[in-house]
């Protein structure tokens, strides 16, 4: 079921800090932000040869990584996702297996314009799972 790793997400407090201290400390490449409402964030990807980094800031008060960085102030990891070729089919078989999928258990479009669904950490060992169709 599981393809490719995406990307890794990690929230911080001050996205253009985090862009800049990725770009001149580490030559990293970093995106333009973007804002993604439905998701409660604004976003950067650091693009790797292998895979892709997001940074995440809150969009608001009610966003879940304003929640996140609540618990967290100086930030860090909060989920990595993973790519599937069809993913309510995906879905499918993992709620078949007992998993649990984030809230009403529909895609929304994700960052990269593609679905996405989120997986209740407590089933992987307290790691949140994003699933990305491609």
């Amino acid at each position: 079921m599981l393809g490719r790793v995406n990307h890794i997400a990690l929230a911080v407090p001050d996205l253009a800090e985090a862009a800049e201290r990725y770009r001149s400390m580490l030559g990293a490449s970093v995106t333009e932000p973007d804002n993604l409402p439905e998701h409660g964030v604004r976003v950067v990807f650091v693009t790797l040869e292998n895979t892709k980094v997001e940074l995440l800031e809150p969009l608001g008060e009610d966003s879940p990584i304003a929640a996140f960085l609540a618990k967290n102030p100086s930030g860090g990891m909060h989920h990595i996702c993973y790519e599937v070729a069809d993913i309510l089919a995906a879905r499918d078989s993992l709620v078949a297996a007992g998993g649990r999928v984030l809230g009403n258990g529909k895609p929304k479009i994700g960052a990269h314009g593609k679905p996405v669904l989120f997986l209740h950490p407590k089933d992987f060992f307290g790691t949140l799972i994003e699933l990305e169709q491609v």
